[in-house]
């Protein structure tokens, strides 16, 4: 690498962050040579968390985090110092953390009747394991663009077990089989605990200032640059021997138009497509607008590159239906204990140690979940946050006569009480910021392995793209994990580092582990 080499990263996700890193750390490149673009305000991407007591606390979503799994994000988070202890990095405190805060929900799914539901059984009948088998065996090009009801029955969508493995992990009925099938595989070790979420591993805070903020932090220390509300518009392009090249960035800035050549020899990656792209917020008053593609700008960039390259994937198959993508969220700030005290007393798990709360029987399929107090930094002793969602939005709720997506927090409380029995008192302080994201399971929609272009796609010299949205094979989307190993396979290409990627640990190959998921199967 010529010392000259500059790189430009577009889109400020964790995807980016890391690769950053990467090339610092692995590729032994200046941080000053190193510029981040980001169009909003404020980096992260899809790892977001913020507000303050006085007006709410609000997240997206958080991502499932594991540490028997997530290989390059801890290869990485063992190089990043801690923001609450220096002499700590970020993956030892975080096994530090759930040491101390082990998972083992109690109450897993809770019925019509506010009911724990026993999940010892995970309700299979014979066809359902023999499809389940036979879908599990089936190769990917088998699979092909079928949904999951293309390979399993009516009666496996009843059972206890989807209920859990769908709301854990935001798979529909009508998602990909081959993303399914991904799933059962890389989380085999989940398919035996999937009623305790004991594999389930926490960051001290919400993941933005757990896991976002000690690497931008570490990332400006480097001399990195961090350019904000900063939309990059389109970039020019030449083929030179069949390969294509970067030769500039056009980009929005502070209301001007500039553009940045790129040299040769400089390198640029790119965010494509988003799954928080067109994110809207409500409040206690008011619902979340209705935003879609036309108010939206995350998939337009990928959408001209991909137009008559075929190797750079096909946008399309994923933001084409947000009827099938769509679902929204909720973040809950309290000041006053009661609705946490009734939910330990309810539930029998300390803020923390449950996971998912899942109403088997709403209409809207809602799970709550109440984490580690304090779930922010400025969060005071006396307030108490937590986080909801729902996988059926466009429904009419059971103790609010219309669907949730119409619906301000004060009428999402009055549902969540509802299921709960609680009495609406006991969220009298609450302050409930509901989210809705069109796009937010896109990655799973029924696909083509063409769909998603390579980490480097064939035929480029110097673009890279790094996302949700690209094609690593046997692993999982919806990951923090996809975006961190998408970006060091990225990097290590682009600047031929000769240092091994961490393998996907093959936990289904194990015998113990299928040997755990077979007894679970015949429960």
């Amino acid at each position: 690498m010529n010392s000259k080499t500059k790189a430009y990263l577009i889109g400020g996700g964790v995807g980016s962050l890391a690769a950053a890193a990467f090339m610092i750390r692995d590729g032994n490149m200046p941080g000053g040579n190193i510029m981040i673009m980001e169009a909003a305000s404020i980096m992260g991407g899809s790892l977001d968390g913020a507000g303050a007591p006085s007006v709410g606390y609000s997240l997206r979503g958080g991502r499932m985090m594991t540490t028997d799994n997530y290989e390059c994000t801890w290869d990485l988070y063992k190089s990043i110092p801690s923001l609450n202890n220096p002499d700590m990095t970020v993956f030892d405190e975080t096994v530090e953390f759930n040491q101390k805060h082990n998972a083992h929900s109690l109450a897993r799914l809770v019925d019509r009747r506010r009911a724990k539901v026993p999940v010892s059984s995970m309700g299979f009948s014979m066809q359902d394991r023999i499809e389940l088998l036979k879908l599990s065996s089936a190769d990917e090009d088998t699979l092909g663009t079928s949904c999951i009801t293309d390979w399993l029955s009516p009666g496996f969508f009843e059972t206890e077990f989807w209920c859990m493995w769908s709301t854990t992990f935001a798979f529909q009925p009508w998602h990909s089989a081959v993303e399914f099938r991904r799933y059962l595989h890389r989380f085999m070790l989940e398919f035996s605990r999937i009623e305790t979420l004991a594999g389930v591993k926490r960051t001290i805070y919400n993941q933005y200032d757990s896991l976002v903020m000690p690497l931008k932090s570490w990332l400006e220390a480097q001399g990195v640059r961090m350019v904000l509300d900063c939309r990059v518009t389109d970039l020019d392009h030449k083929t030179e021997d069949d390969r294509f090249i970067v030769t500039a960035i056009h980009l929005m800035r502070q209301g001007k138009n500039e553009v940045i050549s790129v040299n040769d020899g400089d390198l640029v990656f790119m965010q494509n497509g988003s799954m928080t792209d067109a994110s809207s917020v409500g409040s206690m008053t008011s619902s979340p607008r209705k935003l879609t593609e036309a108010e939206s700008g995350g998939w337009r960039l990928w959408e001209k590159l991909a137009e008559g390259r075929p190797h750079f994937g096909n946008p399309a198959a994923f933001n084409s239906c947000i009827a099938q993508s769509c679902w929204e969220s909720f973040t809950v700030t309290l000041k006053t204990p009661v609705f946490f005290d009734k939910m330990v007393e309810f539930s029998g798990n300390e803020p923390g140690t449950g996971g998912l709360v899942t109403f088997k029987d709403s209409n809207w399929l809602m799970s709550i979940v109440l984490a580690h107090q304090p779930h922010f930094p400025n969060q005071p002793e006396d307030v108490q946050v937590f986080w909801g969602y729902s996988l059926f939005p466009d429904r009419i709720g059971n103790f609010v006569a219309k669907p949730m997506e119409e619906c301000n927090g004060s009428e999402i409380l009055q549902e969540l009480c509802g299921h709960l029995r609680f009495d609406m008192k006991t969220v009298k302080t609450a302050n409930c910021i509901p989210c809705r994201m069109p796009y937010i399971t896109s990655m799973f929609m029924p696909r083509m392995h063409s769909d998603r272009p390579l980490p480097v796609p064939r035929g480029s010299k110097n673009l890279a793209f790094i996302s949700q949205f690209v094609e690593i094979p046997d692993d999982v989307v919806f990951t923090v994990e996809y975006s961190v190993r998408a970006a060091q396979m990225a990097v290590y290409e682009l600047l031929c580092i000769d240092r091994k990627i961490p393998p996907i640990t093959p936990h289904d190959k194990s015998l113990q582990a299928q040997f755990e998921a077979l007894l679970k199967a015949f429960k």
